[in-house]
């Protein structure tokens, strides 16, 4: 049931002419799962300006071929990544109801390492360019845009880039959105910041939302597109907030392959001039 959904965000100055951003995350691809890589495949009928990725692409050692296949189509389009933990080690089964705590991460005891370091090399020979505690520029629609991203915090692996140039539209990129994170890309002045983990709680409660977020997030900002650290920048109380896309994400640990009123999804984000 994948789906995907559409925002608009008012980010840019008066008469620019939008730029269109398709976001994805959390593919947890394995080999088995041709509908996702047939889907994935065909959202480049959409022509994004800029593709954008935050991590946990894998969740198979033998998953790097299918992906790479479901990214082609989209890797002649400018593009940027940040990674997960889940593109760096497997799976591994654990108790469901560890994500109940207030910190459900888990030491990696002898962890099965997966092939990011041939993900990435793909990646930036297809000129998509690396976030991993950096910061870039890319040219994109005859405007210059700059970015900043860390590698992911739920592995305490961030860590801020110093200060650099940036342009009139700066976005950032986390894997996922810990309020640390949240607060420095805000306090660089990024226009929007994109993020992904939380799977949107993957199982969420009608009238309720998501149980938990797996990171310090709030549950109210599991997935959309919200302000932070306050309300949405067009809403009453929201002046001081940047725009924060969280993507639900879509796939599951294959160890708990289950959603409940949570479609995975990808992202098609059209940002247009400020009202």
């Amino acid at each position: 049931m994948f789906t995907l959904r559409r925002y608009q965000v008012p980010v840019l100055g008066p008469g620019d002419e939008p730029l269109s951003v398709l976001h994805l995350s959390d593919l947890h691809l394995t080999p088995v799962q041709r509908d996702k890589v047939a889907w994935v495949r065909d959202l480049a009928r959409l022509e994004p300006d800029l593709v954008v990725t935050t991590g946990d692409n894998l969740a198979h050692d033998d998953a790097l071929g299918p992906l790479l296949e479901a990214y082609a189509p989209l890797m002649d389009r400018p593009g940027v990544f940040v990674l997960g933990s889940n593109d760096y080690v497997a799976p591994r089964p654990k108790n469901p109801a560890r994500y109940l705590l207030p910190d459900a991460r888990t030491a990696h005891e002898d962890p099965e390492p997966l092939p990011w370091r041939e993900m990435t090399g793909a990646f930036r020979s297809a000129g998509w360019r690396d976030l991993t505690n950096a910061r870039e520029t890319l040219e994109i629609g005859g405007r210059t845009v700059s970015f900043v991203g860390v590698d992911d915090p739920h592995l305490d692996r961030d860590a801020f880039p110093p200060p650099g140039p940036r342009a009139d539209l700066h976005l950032g990129l986390t894997h996922a959105p810990y309020t640390r994170v949240l607060d420095d890309m805000a306090g660089d002045g990024c226009d929007l910041v994109l993020a992904g983990h939380t799977h949107g709680g993957q199982l969420r409660v009608p009238f309720y939302g998501a149980l938990v977020t797996n990171s310090d997030l709030d549950r109210g900002r599991a997935s959309g597109l919200h302000g932070w650290p306050g309300p949405r920048p067009d809403a009453p109380g929201g002046a001081g907030s940047t725009w924060l896309h969280v993507s639900a994400g879509l796939g599951t640990s294959p160890y708990a392959p289950f959603r409940f009123a949570c479609r995975p999804e990808a992202s098609l984000l059209t940002l247009v001039p400020r009202r």
